[in-house]
Parts: C-alpha cells; sequence; structure tokens
C-alpha cells in the first residue's frame, strides 16, 4: 500500500515509525508544517516528524499552507499514492487533496469521537477530568474532525497521567490502530459510521490564559488543569512565576486513586483536613512529600514545580529551598 504521511509532533512519530516498519506499506513521502526558530538562539529545528523522515530518506514536503502550495499540490497528485494518513499535521486539508487517494485520507485521532473535536484533545479531555479516553480513525472530510468513523481504541485515565503521559499512551495505541485500520479500509471489512454531530464536544487551541491558575477554583479542577496543559500552568510566589507541574487532590475520594507513597497521607487525614485557610494558603507540609495548599474547595498537594529560572524540583525540596512556612500564600497565575 502506498501511502503519502502528513504529520509534526511526537504523537505522529510512533505512526510513521510503525508504517515505514511493515514491509506491507511504501511511505512515498511526508508532509509536514516548516521548520520553527526554537531556543534562545532561535535555531531552525525540524519538525520530529520530519527528523524520523530524513533518517529514512524520505522526500518531505514542508508547505507554509498546503491548500494554497501549487508545487506541492502537484507532487502529490503525481505519487498517486493508495492513502493519505495523517496524525496531528496541523492543517485543515482542501477537498481537491482529500480527493487525490484512491482510499482516501485516513486520520488518527486522539480522542473517541465525535467527543473533543479540535486541536488539543488530549489536553481538554484531562482538564474536564474524564476517567478515559482513546484512539479514533476517520475517514477525513472537508470539516473539522467530522468525517464517518472507521475504528476506536479506548484508554483509561488514571488520577495523576497528564498530558504528556496521555500523549505517549495514545500515540502508540493510535499506531496499532492505524495498521489495523489500513489493512481491513483496504479489505472493505470496514463500515464506517457517521458521527452523532448532536454529541459533539470541542477541544480548542489553547492560549496562554488557560494557564493562568485560581486558587479559588477546586482541588480536583486545579488538578486537571495542572495536568491538562502540562508543563505550564502557573501561579505566583513571593512575586515571581510559579510553574506548577504536578499535583494531587487529597481526601476520602482520592486514596484508592493514589500511589502508596502518596496514599499514606491518609493516616495524616483528620489532622490535615482540620487545617484550613485562604484559597492559595499553604495549610500543611508533609515531611517528604510537599506543601499542602487550600483550594476553593479541597486541599491540593504540590508535587513538582519550577521557580522562574530554576529548574523544576520536587515540592519537598521546594519548600525545604525556599524555607516555606504554614500561612504562607501562593497567588494566582499572571
Amino acid at each position: 500500500m502506498k501511502v503519502i504521511f502528513f504529520g509534526t509532533p511526537e504523537f505522529a512519530v510512533p505512526s510513521l515509525d510503525r508504517l515505514l516498519s511493515d514491509p506491507f506499506f511504501e511511505v512515498a513521502g511526508v508532509v509536514t508544517q516548516p521548520d520553527k526558530q526554537r531556543g534562545r538562539g532561535k535555531k531552525l529545528t525540524p519538525t520530529p516528524v520530519k527528523t524520523v523522515a530524513l533518517t529514512h530518506n524520505l522526500p518531505v514536503w514542508q508547505p507554509q499552507r498546503i491548500k494554497k502550495d501549487a508545487a506541492s499540490l502537484t507532487q502529490l497528485e503525481q505519487a498517486q499514492a493508495d492513502v493519505f494518513v495523517v496524525v496531528a499535521y496541523g492543517q485543515i486539508l482542501s477537498q481537491n487533496i482529500l480527493d487525490m487517494p484512491k482510499l482516501g485520507c485516513i486520520n488518527v485521532h486522539g480522542s473517541i469521537l465525535p467527543q473533543y473535536r479540535g486541536a488539543a484533545p488530549i489536553q481538554w479531555s484531562l482538564y474536564h477530568g474524564e476517567r478515559s479516553t482513546g484512539i479514533t480513525t476517520m475517514l477525513m472530510d472537508a470539516g473539522m474532525d467530522t468525517g464517518d468513523m472507521l475504528l476506536k481504541a479506548f484508554t483509561p485515565i488514571g488520577l495523576l497521567d497528564n498530558a504528556q503521559d496521555l500523549a505517549g499512551t495514545l500515540a502508540s495505541t493510535g499506531a496499532d490502530l492505524l495498521v489495523e485500520t489500513l489493512l481491513k479500509w483496504e479489505r472493505s471489512e470496514i463500515t464506517p459510521i457517521r458521527q452523532d454531530a448532536s454529541a459533539a464536544t470541542y477541544a480548542p487551541l489553547i492560549k496562554k490564559e488557560h494557564y493562568l491558575l485560581s486558587w479559588s477554583q477546586s482541588a480536583i479542577a486545579l488538578h486537571n488543569q495542572i495536568r491538562g496543559f502540562f508543563p505550564n500552568s502557573v501561579a505566583s510566589f513571593r512575586g515571581q512565576s510559579l510553574k506548577i507541574t504536578a499535583t494531587a487532590p487529597i481526601g476520602d475520594r482520592y486514596w484508592h486513586q493514589l500511589p502508596p507513597e502518596l496514599a499514606i497521607l491518609e493516616q495524616n487525614w483528620a489532622s490535615l483536613s482540620a487545617n484550613t485557610g485562604r484559597p492559595g494558603e499553604v495549610v500543611s507540609i508533609a515531611k517528604r512529600i510537599g506543601p499542602i495548599i487550600q483550594t476553593g474547595e479541597g486541599l491540593l498537594l504540590l508535587r513538582q514545580v519550577q521557580l522562574a529560572g530554576k529548574r523544576a524540583q520536587s515540592g519537598w525540596d521546594f519548600a525545604n529551598g525556599v524555607r516555606l512556612a504554614v500561612g504562607e500564600m501562593l497567588e494566582n497565575g499572571q
């Protein structure tokens, strides 16, 4: 099966790797986003998908706007691919492109459609506290993740999973499901299922304001925001920016979902839960674990943080390093 692969971030790499490792597939080329300037030196950096493609000496196309790039469109048409595979490419494909391959364009999407259509399904599923998600393969149309569904694979979400963890799991799942989908689709063993538009939810692009923490929110809402938008959620401490990269809500609802090193806090719950304060106040510092913060509803353990200009560190190391005191305040992100 002759394939043109469209993809950009690390999430797409396992799918490309699987196609390259299977002799049934011929990857005839890769379409990815243009190189971007990164770091203090503003060095042009290739996308993760391009890096893989170059190691396999594959043709790579990087149009700024695929729908408007005449040269790329001509080359795609001339490739006469059986199928276009799209995994987190980052641009909308025109109907002209969708019509080129004889088996159509198949997309690997990081949610169980029609939930979380859009650019950031993994992040928003965590933000909204979903307990499970998965991968949907679909036959693309001109809409935003509105095409007919082909196959699905479900994945549970643990309480402490963050966007990076979940993306790694789903990327691997997606690679497996992609191969299964392509083989069955070619053999006409899949009946496409139309999406129920009335059940659709959306996962828009993440903006800077989504990273700002407000301690008046509940502990579980803050936790879901922090792990969903990992590693960028931010509060303020002593006038400095403080990224908070890992937390855990604590209390009777959560002990059974926490690992033993955190569930040990249950032994001291009677005294911990007696400590109350204003939202953002440090109400306790658990020895060798980290600071516990009062929120608008419930208590939140800080497991990992990063002060501006510093490396990430455990909540316990942070508390020791800054000589954190019970009664100090963390402010909202700015």
